[in-house]
């Protein structure tokens, strides 16, 4: 016997008054661990222009305290099984729902004995954001055997040990786990320790998107829950951020349907539907409409975007009268201007280059002034750089004129426009150049360099994370120290897009920067832009660190997303070491949509103007597991020696394209551009006669791996099923309820013939492939393809 238990709290629609404060955006889930106490201000949930008159309503399974007068609300899970729940609360004269999610999480002992005597011994890894001292071992019966225990949730997590060598003695070090035999290369010339922490419950469950029939008096959509159990379940689904009743919901055995009046789907809305059964919780699935209709391509939302990453001095030189590098005897030409400019950019617009590559979303790197002097880094190899990367501001509303001016940037940012392209600006809120007016004038606005120890203030990354500077020469400002600075920058950050009409920003070294820094800001743009606009601003920011780090600046009061660090640090070894199964990266995946849901706008990156370049490592001239690519680049920058390489690309991209999220290409992928550390990462872009033939080989395919995403709407907005996984195959299925969408990706060098076994309750038939158009037959729900060594397949399910 089924059950359909739903809350009995009515949905309501109330006429507006002139009291009603709506609420015009998602509410994100909640996760919890059992009993956990979650703390939070009620700006990051959803804005409002005005007081937050808030009274929660919560049953047994949550215990809430609202403080109104500082905005911090206190949630702690008194749920005692796993599931999801959701809790009321009133705005003003409506009612909301919170949706949100309860899970248990085990506790994983770790275990250390040293071989000589030590201080201290510490647990750290991307559970704890790699900090070294808040996970101290201990060693309590004096055996010299130090441990911990730790509450984990399900995921893959990397760590080591870090040891304090006795008698004060300066530095310690880093130690895999000699109990664990499962490592992976960490990118800085070591070895990371793997630890996989497996779900409690065993058995597929799964809740399908099967059917929608949209009508003038009603809209129908159908699901099916997927469970190897008979239990009752329970239905939990949400139009925006109000739970849907009972009476427009429907069971027929494990089919449910959700009827809705079509009146009550006008303008941007959004359906989410949950299962509960017997303390699972099963996917949350996730439909985004415009006026009931479903998104197309004609209703363009920041899910659409693909972002091609451009350094500006490094792409086009389009104006060779502001082509002059800085004269100083001591600076290489990687580390100086190379003529790089906007109008260059312009032109490539022009000439249809963008258009033809695919892409709809620009990120600039800064294009404000720069000081013109070269200043040597403070760490080795004591290079001297000029400002050609824009992170050395020295003025608050100057275009650099190494790249133009105010009216060129506008023009630019227009022209993109034209050709349907949205503009991110690259915003350096962190610190300003000692040359900045700012630093002469208001010093009180910046943190300290000398410390009270006699250490400087630098580089210390996770110590000091919101005052450290990066260079000696950049003052790093002191945002909780002066409010003064945080409201003249994030004024300042409003007025560029109000100038320029950008679309957005890519926000540099936030973690770096205080959350509060980052709400003031948004907070602005929402009032001041986005609602008089009715325009939605991406903002997107640069951290690494754990993903409790990361995702506590990604919420509706602050920013829209980041790039996503910890999945790219899985992936590269996975496509380049032959020996790393598909495996670990289909584990982070799923943490991924675990902490910001299936349907999140995280950036996924193959490389980057910090990152060394994927060919250097796909064609062996930079190893995993050393740390020698700043050196490489300097003294021995690479070449791509195999075309066969290219393939590593092209595979890497096409998984990007159709994951979750939103792909960035760094200028210079589309054609297997190589380099090793920075700045060797940022040469000059090609076009033309000096792009290879195996380059332009490469262009051509990534055009049609790029189509490939603008053309298939499950490929931005579907679901993810993962079907296959292991060594050397990759196999996950995207639907939406426009389509369905397989992607099989093999990456050994060998042709491999896995048997794929799809949900039955589909009733598929055959497969097409997108981009060659070959046909597969489906025979009994299998499907069986032939799948070269080294590639992809984009394939259409009907």
């Amino acid at each position: 016997m089924k059950k359909l238990h739903l809350s009995l709290l009515i949905f309501l629609i109330l006429s507006s008054t002139s009291l009603c404060q709506e609420i015009n955006e998602i509410i994100q889930p909640i996760n919890f661990t059992a009993s956990e106490k979650k703390t939070f201000l009620i700006s990051d949930l959803f804005y409002s222009d005005k007081e937050y008159r808030v009274t929660f309503d919560p049953d047994s399974s949550l215990k809430v305290f609202y403080e109104a007068e500082n905005g911090f609300v206190d949630i702690t899970s008194l749920k005692d099984s796993e599931g999801y729940g959701v809790l009321p609360f009133y705005f003003y004269d409506k009612t909301y729902h919170i949706l949100y999610k309860t899970e248990f999480r085990e506790t994983i002992f770790f275990s250390f004995k040293p071989w000589k005597p030590v201080e201290r011994v510490n647990l750290f890894g991307s559970f704890n954001g790699w900090n070294r001292e808040n996970l101290p071992m201990t060693d309590e019966d004096g055996a010299g055997l130090y441990s911990i225990g730790i509450p984990l949730e399900p995921g893959r997590y990397e760590y080591k040990f870090y040891v304090d060598l006795p008698d004060g003695k300066a530095g310690g070090e880093e130690i895999i786990d000699s109990l664990n035999s499962e490592v992976i290369p960490n990118g800085l010339g070591g070895w990371n320790s793997v630890l996989v922490v497996k779900p409690l419950h065993t058995g597929k469950t799964y809740l399908h998107i099967l059917d929608y029939s949209y009508k003038k008096t009603n809209t129908l959509f159908s699901f099916y829950y997927e469970s190897e159990t008979t239990n009752d379940i329970e239905v939990i689904a949400l139009l925006d951020n109000e739970l849907i009743p009972e009476n427009v919901i429907g069971m027929k055995e494990r089919k449910i349907f959700i009827d809705i009046p079509s009146e009550k789907l006008k303008g941007d809305k959004t359906l989410r539907v949950a299962v509960n059964e017997n303390g699972r919780a099963s996917n949350l699935q996730t439909i985004m409409l415009i006026d009931g209709k479903l998104l197309s391509d004609e209703n363009s939302t920041w899910h659409d975007a693909i972002i091609y990453s451009i350094m500006v001095d490094r792409f086009s030189d389009g104006d060779s009268s502001n082509s002059i590098p800085v004269e100083y005897p001591e600076i290489d030409v990687k580390a100086n201007y190379q003529g790089g400019d906007l109008q260059g950019i312009i032109d490539k617009l022009e000439e249809g280059y963008f258009d033809s590559l695919g892409i709809n979303i620009f990120w600039l790197s800064p294009v404000i002034d720069n000081t013109p002097n070269a200043y040597k880094e403070y760490p080795p190899p004591y290079k001297f750089y000029t400002g050609y990367h824009g992170y050395w501001p020295v003025h608050l509303t100057k275009v650099e004129e190494h790249f133009g001016d105010m009216d060129l940037l506008k023009m630019l940012i227009d022209k993109a426009h034209q050709h349907g392209i949205k503009v991110l600006l690259d915003f350096v809120s962190h610190h300003v150049h000692i040359e900045h007016p700012f630093w002469k004038e208001h010093r009180e606005w910046f943190g300290t360099l000398d410390l009270p120890d006699g250490r400087k203030n630098l580089r210390l990354w996770d110590e000091y994370r919101l005052t450290t500077w990066f260079e000696p020469y950049m003052p790093s400002f002191d945002f909780e120290g002066s409010k003064e600075a945080m409201e003249v920058m994030t004024d300042n950050a409003v007025w560029w897009l109000k100038e320029t009409g950008a679309d957005g920003f890519r926000h540099d070294a936030v973690k770096h920067v205080p959350n509060q820094f980052w709400r003031t800001l948004t907070k602005k743009i929402k009032k001041e832009l986005e609602i008089p606009q009715k325009k939605i601003y991406y903002q997107i920011g640069e951290t690494f660190g754990s993903y409790e780090l990361v995702s506590s600046y990604v919420n509706n009061g602050q920013l829209n997303a980041q790039f996503n660090f910890i999945l790219y640090d899985t992936a590269i070894p996975t496509f380049i070491d032959e020996n790393t199964s598909f495996t670990a990266l289909d584990q982070q995946m799923q943490k991924t949509f675990n902490v910001y849901g299936v349907n999140n706008l995280m950036g996924n990156v193959i490389d980057s103007h910090d990152k060394t370049r994927f060919m250097s490592y796909a064609d062996s001239d930079v190893s995993l597991t050393e740390s020698n690519a700043i050196e490489i680049g300097w003294n021995n920058p690479p070449e791509v020696d195999d075309p066969e390489n290219y393939n590593k690309l092209k595979l890497y991209l096409a998984y990007m394209m159709t994951i979750p999220g939103v792909p960035v290409i760094y200028y210079g992928d589309e054609i297997g551009m190589t380099g090793a550390g920075d700045p060797d990462n940022r040469r000059m872009m090609r076009f033309g006669n000096s792009v290879t033939e195996d380059e332009q080989k490469v262009l051509d395919d990534v055009k049609k791996i790029i189509n490939a995403r603008n053309s298939h709407s499950a490929l931005r907005y579907g679901d993810f099923q993962t079907l296959l996984v292991n060594e050397n195959c990759y196999a996950y299925l995207r639907s939406d309820l426009n389509e369905r969408i397989l992607v099989v990706l093999n990456k050994s060098n060998q042709e491999e013939k896995p048997d794929i076994t799809l949900p039955g309750i589909y009733n598929l038939q055959k497969a097409i492939d997108v981009i060659s158009k070959k046909e597969f037959r489906i025979t009994d729900n299998k499907l069986s393809v032939d799948i070269n060594g080294m590639t992809y397949l984009v394939l259409k399910l009907e």
